[in-house]
């Protein structure tokens, strides 16, 4: 039982003969369901039913309702507290420090085996049996549903393996489990996938569910287990919650190793990566839900030529105005810049209406140098300028210069294409990719979202810009709104002005 396993009193005794128990919450539990009982962090629960291992039934003031029992705490776990109706604990002749490292490592085995449970619980009870059922579920719709969970199972059977070798039974403080997390860590990045998908698994459950003969088929399901009475939804939550719980439990392990302890190194370099792991989960889930964004301002751009943004770029890092110069007469052009991962794409404004644009060409970052240039005579044109840098080709054969209106926008510039390079460097070794399905969705969904009748040449939407500058440092897609002109407005009603 997962947070009755440290407690002393035999399972089942801890509810019961009269005495009031109390769990503290570990983490807060958003609720998905109205039967489950939502908390945060450090409330108190008084526990009224734990015959369950994964889940119990608990009360908070009024509310009750199904909990996770690894959220939360009893006694022992709580750090000997005294809680109304249990009393206090003691560890077993251990100092508080090793006593508290050993709850900590006995939850984190007790959970992950739990957690095994509960993914077979998905894969056999639910997934098995809905491929049965051919005349309800396509192989499509069961992906949609259950993404790639059943990878994610036969994964978790591998770390568990590895994490009972390293547990030492008769002196848990001892066990040495940070090197597990540390080797896995690029093996947990198959979360990645599930958390993008489960968006997408919501709604198609809920579609599927508006059926009675749907509600009906999981319900079987679930009793043919005898699982919690928990919405597959419900169900379908749980990898999400555990892939970001990894860091908090080893935050608290790290709490409790004496920095002396030959594995305080590791469990300190194991807490540092899973961070890493659910901090690119979540950079990844932006980057996708950035790619209708990128896909509609497209579509907004008259005259596209060429490749689509998404063919390479997933990321708009930065946009502005600037006056381009290239040879081979040196011409200035003010053009509109949008800098995306791996491609500089850039724009003319239309004379009348300020709102459009039009694609005048792109240049490839990856095979570009970019150089700050000294105010003064630029050699390789011939020409004078100010606040300037240069994008060169290796070779040399192809040469532009971008000139900004004041110092601290070339450095604005400067800045993000080195945010450019870091973060195509982050992308190639950290492995991600857009695949085709996700970049045909992204079209799609754009195309669905653009209103009827509407002209092609509408105020470009905005992606979202790098975190790393600030919001009010950068242009904007479009510029803000001016007041009407009412010249503009008379002669535009007598004359049919075209590009």
């Amino acid at each position: 039982m997962a947070a009755l396993a440290s407690l002393s009193a035999p399972e089942g005794a801890l509810i019961g003969d009269g005495n009031v128990v109390y769990a503290e919450a570990l983490w807060d539990h958003v609720t998905m369901d109205e039967r489950e009982l939502g908390f945060k962090a450090g409330d108190v629960i008084q526990v009224v039913d734990a015959t369950n291992k994964e889940w119990w039934w608990g009360r908070i003031g009024d509310n009750e309702g199904w909990f996770p029992a690894c959220f939360v705490r009893t006694d022992e776990r709580a750090g000997a507290k005294e809680w109304p109706g249990l009393g206090s604990y003691s560890g077993p002749g251990l100092p508080g420090k090793e006593q508290m490292r050993a709850n900590v490592i006995k939850e984190i085995m007790s959970t992950e085996r739990d957690y095994i449970n509960h993914l077979k619980d998905i894969c056999e009870g639910y997934i098995k049996q809905c491929r049965r059922r051919t005349d309800m579920f396509t192989e499509e719709q069961l992906c949609s549903i259950f993404g790639n969970v059943e990878e994610i199972y036969k994964f978790q059977r591998k770390f568990l393996r590895i994490l009972e070798k390293k547990y030492d039974k008769e002196q848990p403080h001892l066990s040495e489990i940070g090197r597990c997390f540390l080797e896995g860590q690029v093996h947990f990045q198959i979360y990645s996938e599930y958390c993008n998908n489960h968006p997408n698994a919501c709604v198609q459950l809920s579609s599927l569910t508006k059926a009675s003969k749907y509600v009906l088929f999981f319900e079987a399901c679930r009793l043919l287990r005898k699982m919690i009475d928990i919405s597959l939804d419900g169900f379908l939550l749980t990898p999400v919650q555990k892939i970001c719980k990894y860091p908090l439990q080893l935050a608290e392990l790290l709490k409790y190793t004496n920095p002396g302890h030959r594995e305080y190194r590791d469990v300190e370099a194991a807490l540092d990566a899973m961070r890493n792991v659910a901090r690119l989960i979540n950079e990844r889930k932006r980057r996708l839900e950035n790619l209708e964004k990128i896909a509609r301002w497209q579509g907004s751009i008259e005259g596209w030529e060429g490749a689509d943004v998404l063919s390479r770029s997933s990321h708009l890092i930065f946009s502005g105005e600037l006056t381009k110069v290239s040879p081979p007469h040196a011409r200035s052009q003010q053009r509109m810049f949008f800098l995306f991962d791996h491609q500089i794409v850039y724009c003319k404004k239309d004379l009348l209406r300020r709102d459009t644009l039009y694609y005048k060409g792109r240049l490839d970052t990856d095979r570009m140098e970019i150089t700050d240039v000294q105010d003064g005579k630029e050699n390789h044109l011939n020409v004078s300028v100010k606040n300037t840098l240069r994008l060169r080709s290796p070779s040399g054969e192809e040469v532009h210069l971008l000139c900004a209106k004041k110092p601290e926008q070339k450095q604005r510039w400067l800045r993000a294409f080195a945010e450019e390079r870091r973060r195509v460097r982050s992308d190639r070794e950290t492995g991600f990719a857009l695949t085709e399905e996700q970049k045909k969705q992204a079209i799609a969904n754009a195309c669905k979202s653009r209103p009827a009748g509407k002209p092609k040449g509408r105020p470009p939407p905005q992606p979202a810009l790098a975190a790393a500058l600030p919001p009010q440092r950068v242009f904007m897609l479009e510029e803000p709104k001016r007041k009407a002109s009412a010249f503009w407005h008379n002669i535009s009603r007598l004359t049919p002005f075209k590009k």
